[in-house]
């Protein structure tokens, strides 16, 4: 492990010199640009083979500029939001840089350390050409229902070699024909080829459809007035969270966090964090992480760095869509070696997952002092399963798979919100019409789960119970992170019920199975997958008593849940 520190600065600074631009023009053009974003994702959902594209909406799509700034991305996966900096950069780098880029080129990507994220998570690049000159690139990083790993998913990798096949940069299509080889050896590597084959078919179709609509953005404003104007965007962007952090004094302020285990040693993995506000500069030091893990939860450093972006813009975003100026005033701190900057190949299967629980210890570090400016701990996790097996009927290889929503914190503002997770805010899981229609189980439950919110003066958000019944022999990998680690509430607020899932065989036998791989789940037996509910905020004593009396009625709480914790309230 090295001792040397990694300073890394979130966002890129100006280009060009400031240059008037009408600030009707500029809205315009950041709102052109949303929507070149927006049209990505259409095309992308649109012709998507996987569900866990086209329902989960588990992907990311954006416009860069040739300086590798954000320009806009559409909602869909936030915590992709800051890595596909490193998926341009690090595709570019593999083909031989800039040089050799041609128009029509499509890169593909998807090496952990480069991504940030395990290798299912494949990015196409595409270079965006005006009148000659490279101005920009468009990407769409996606999940792969498979790519040739030890398992379609895991938790227990030990290095990324078992973790799936590598694309390190190389063309996917060169000056716009398919490169058949590469193509070829993309499909070959899958358990699922017709699902991948569509998918790569929908990521080339969504990138292309994002060139077109920047290329008419600049036909249409020129070259210069577009450099102008999206300069002056990134300049707002800036401005905004600067405002946000001018309202926090100096100061460092302490969280600690844990994962349940490493995946595959038992035990916990405490960590600790640390949050520097310095004259509207804010930095993220994860410096003090533990060393990097035998098992996948280590989480690359460009994920570390998004977990950064994703939790200012959050906070500090006034509602936007960000851009590179979001993420200017943000800087992390990392030590090489350790779990947010692993060195390869230490495996990061489950890169995500420290991710999100740093996301949650970032609040929490601010809330020890400044409780009224962020949420108490949501459910903390996105609870992923990701089934596979055979047909009965046709013996075709079929694969699904999903997060799985919790409840949010309560803040200084209102009760915590069901039923989302602030790092995959825009994801979603199917009607459960719609699986029982695409896959062999029956939905017993999709209800709401009675008095897991932490109390509070505002609620957290209720949890979830998900309960499938297996039609047929098959497989699954269960990730519910923080089922040791109950949700925690913020200022008086009280912990929620933490996440877990459970085996049911045979109709009465529960098997805790949080973080496993491969659970073989027989005809007739059951998954329970319990997501967890959202942190209390302030004294319980403080709730009014018309709120309490309502989440009665609504059958949120029960009689005896307001009695233990609203002793003062008559039913």
């Amino acid at each position: 492990m090295s001792s040397e520190l990694h300073h890394y600065k979130c966002g890129v600074d100006r280009k060009s010199n400031k240059a008037e631009v009408d600030p009707i023009t500029t809205q315009i053009v950041r709102n052109s640009l949303n929507s070149a974003a927006e049209q990505m994702k259409r095309a992308l959902c649109r012709t998507a083979m996987s569900p866990v594209i086209y329902d989960v909406l588990d992907f990311a799509g954006a416009i860069y500029d040739n300086h590798m700034r954000l320009l806009a991305q559409a909602p869909s996966l936030p915590l992709f939001m800051g890595t596909l900096n490193f998926c341009i950069e690090e595709a570019v780098k593999g083909v031989g840089g800039e040089s050799k880029l041609n128009e029509g080129d499509i890169i593909i990507y998807n090496s952990p350390y480069g991504t940030g994220s395990h290798p299912q998570d494949a990015a196409l690049v595409m270079p965006v050409f005006f009148d000659g000159e490279l101005i920009a690139y468009t990407a769409i990083k996606a999940h792969w229902l498979d790519i040739a790993g030890k398992e379609p998913y895991s938790t227990d990798t030990v290095d990324v070699f078992q973790e799936g096949t590598v694309y390190p940069g190389v063309k996917l299509y060169n000056k716009g024909e398919l490169v058949e080889d590469i193509y070829k050896m993309c499909i070959a590597n899958t358990r699922v080829p017709n699902s991948v084959a569509g998918d790569i078919n929908a990521q080339a179709i969504g990138v292309r459809a994002g060139e077109r609509a920047l290329k008419k953005i600049v036909a249409k404003y020129g070259l210069k007035k577009f450099r102008d104007t999206t300069e002056a965007i990134f300049d707002a962007g800036e401005m905004i969270v600067r405002n946000y952090l001018k309202k926090i004094p100096n100061g460092e302020y302490v969280g600690s966090g844990q994962m349940d285990s490493n995946g595959v040693e038992e035990g916990t993995v405490p960590f600790d964090l640390k949050v520097i506000i310095e004259d509207e500069k804010v930095i993220l030091d994860m410096s003090n992480a533990p060393p990097q893990q035998n098992g996948p939860i280590n989480c690359p450093l460009p994920s570390t760095v998004s977990t950064a972006r994703v939790s200012m813009s959050m906070l500090a975003g006034s509602n936007e869509p960000p851009n590179e100026g979001f993420f200017r005033p943000i800087e992390v701190i990392t030590k090489p070696g350790t779990l947010f900057h692993p060195i390869s190949p230490a495996p990061c299967f489950l890169y995500g997952w420290p991710a999100l629980q740093a996301i949650e210890v970032f609040y929490r570090a601010l809330g020890t002092k400044f409780p009224e400016n962020v949420p108490a701990s949501s459910g903390g996790c996105i609870n992923g399963i990701v089934w596979w097996g055979i047909r009965e009927e046709t013996g075709e290889p079929w694969a699904d798979g999903a997060p799985h929503p919790v409840g949010q914190g309560a803040s200084h503002f209102g009760d915590g919100a069901t039923c989302l997770h602030h790092a995959e805010s825009a994801t979603r899981f199917a009607p459960a019409e719609v699986w029982e229609n695409r896959n062999p189980w029956l939905i017993n439950k999709v209800e709401l789960i009675q008095d897991s919110c932490g109390a509070g003066k505002n609620r957290g958000g209720l949890g979830v119970n998900f309960e499938f019944e297996m039609l047929e022999d098959s497989f699954a990998t269960t990730v519910c992170e923080r089922s040791k680690l109950p949700p925690w509430g913020l200022n008086g607020g009280l912990e929620a019920l933490p996440n877990n899932c459970f085996l049911m065989e045979d109709g009465k036998t529960n098997r805790e199975v949080p973080k496993a791989t491969r659970v073989p789940i027989k005809k007739g037996n059951k998954i329970l997958l319990q997501c967890g509910g959202g942190g209390g905020y302030g004294d319980p004593k403080e709730r009014d008593h018309s709120k309490i009396i309502d989440d009665v009625k609504q059958g949120y709480l029960s009689e005896e849940y307001v009695n233990k914790y609203y002793p003062n309230v008559k039913l």
